[in-house]
């Protein structure tokens, strides 16, 4: 199981006059990744390089430097330190001494790596979703049984029947929700559906 980051973190290094600041944050997706990197991005810097991962997609830019100096060592960062659900900006603003494709392989990967040793981090908890019909005299026990399975209720709507709930929980939690529920409803609380 990975980690994804508890809250943005910031990280700025100095190597031969030229200044790196690694900035990270958690997203969902690519939009939200690249919405950061317009968010953090600096027009006047040097260079603002990036890269994410989300599950198996990923993504990265050198952004105007040699091609892999720069966004596949920040990708490597993120590997690295366990990441997902990741996006790292390390923006360049250039000091007057090149550093030559190794320097700057060492310091963008370096500025992302000591971003992310540093940051809070979160485990990734793999949810799942959980449709329920219940009647009206079951509500308050399916009520109940939601915090202690962890579980959060997205909808709530009602008929003449009853109440339809989608429900949010840990994907192993699921059954046991299930098992509590129909011992505490005598069975009579519905899984209409269940989705990732």
């Amino acid at each position: 199981m990975s980690d994804t980051l508890a809250a943005r973190a910031s990280q700025l290094l100095e190597v031969k006059h030229s200044r790196f600041l690694a900035q990270a944050t958690s997203v969902a997706d690519a939009d939200g990744a690249l919405a950061f990197l317009r968010e953090v991005g600096d027009p006047a810097a040097t260079h603002n390089c990036w890269a994410y991962r989300i599950g198996g997609e990923y993504r990265s830019s050198d952004d105007g430097e040699p091609a892999g100096t720069a966004g596949r060592p920040i990708l490597a960062a993120i590997d690295g330190q366990g990441f997902d659900r990741v996006m790292v900006v390390v923006t360049r603003w250039y000091g007057g001494i090149k550093l030559g494709a190794g320097g700057l392989v060492r310091a963008y990967g370096g500025a992302a790596a000591e971003c992310l040793r540093t940051a809070p981090r979160q485990p990734l908890v793999a949810t799942t979703h959980l449709l329920l019909a219940c009647l009206f005299d079951d509500l308050g026990a399916v009520h109940a049984a939601l915090a202690p399975h962890l579980a959060t209720k997205l909808q709530e709507s009602f008929d003449e029947n009853g109440a339809l709930l989608t429900l949010e929980l840990p994907v192993d939690r699921a059954e046991a929700l299930k098992n509590h529920l129909r011992d505490a409803t005598r069975n009579r609380v519905r899984v209409v559906s269940t989705a990732a």
